[in-house]
């Protein structure tokens, strides 16, 4: 593939070195055994400085409003 001035890695675009840190966000969410929504909170986390700023949080925002919500929906049951 072929980006702006030169050759992307495939492998780049899907673990960009935001994510590889002492350890990729992608090992942490699976160590931690959590969920699609815990998940994508740690990952806008983790990210926002790097990519989307202010959006990136406001998805985080998104994702632990929505399970927050669904914590407390379970709790009733």
């Amino acid at each position: 593939m072929i980006k702006g001035n030169g050759p992307v890695n495939f492998m780049d675009k899907i673990n960009p070195p935001y994510y590889k840190k002492s350890i990729e966000v992608t090992d942490f969410i699976i160590e931690y055994d959590m969920n699609f929504l815990e998940g994508n909170i740690i990952k806008y986390v983790t990210r926002y400085k790097n990519k989307n700023g202010i959006e990136d949080l406001e998805k985080a925002k998104w994702y632990l409003e929505k399970l927050i919500q669904c914590t407390k929906n379970s709790k009733k049951e």
